[in-house]
């Protein structure tokens, strides 16, 4: 498994994994697909949808990104009813990548995780 000189274009899973800071110490989990290809990324999950672009070289990848709702969700998500903005940066390889993320929610700033893997190369 060697590291690919570009992220390789096509489908892929993502889950992403949010630390929740409240009462007690909780995870939010959300799976979704995303179609990256030549620095453009978009795809989306049963609520919300993304949109965004990247840059990468040698292994190692950055972007950003904004997510909005494309059907209501419980207000009880973090993300209904919101715009959401995105950096971040992260590793590859040609099976999938792995990112270090920030979601910016209003003045909120969240912290996750997230994994890429590849379903199917263009």
């Amino acid at each position: 498994m060697g590291t690919a000189n570009m992220i390789r274009n096509g489908l892929y899973v993502t889950t992403l994994t949010m630390a929740l800071k409240k009462l007690d110490s909780s995870e939010g989990v959300s799976r979704g697909v995303l179609v990256l290809r030549n620095g453009m990324m978009h795809g989306g999950g049963p609520f919300f949808y993304t949109i965004g672009s990247y840059s990468c070289s040698d292994g190692k990848w950055r972007g950003e990104a904004t997510s909005r709702e494309h059907t209501p969700a419980l207000a009880t998500r973090l993300w209904a009813r919101q715009i959401v903005t995105i950096g971040f940066t992260g590793t590859y390889n040609d099976e999938g990548a792995e990112i270090d993320a920030t979601a910016l929610i209003g003045k909120q700033s969240i912290p996750y995780r997230g994994t890429f893997r590849l379903l199917v190369a263009d």
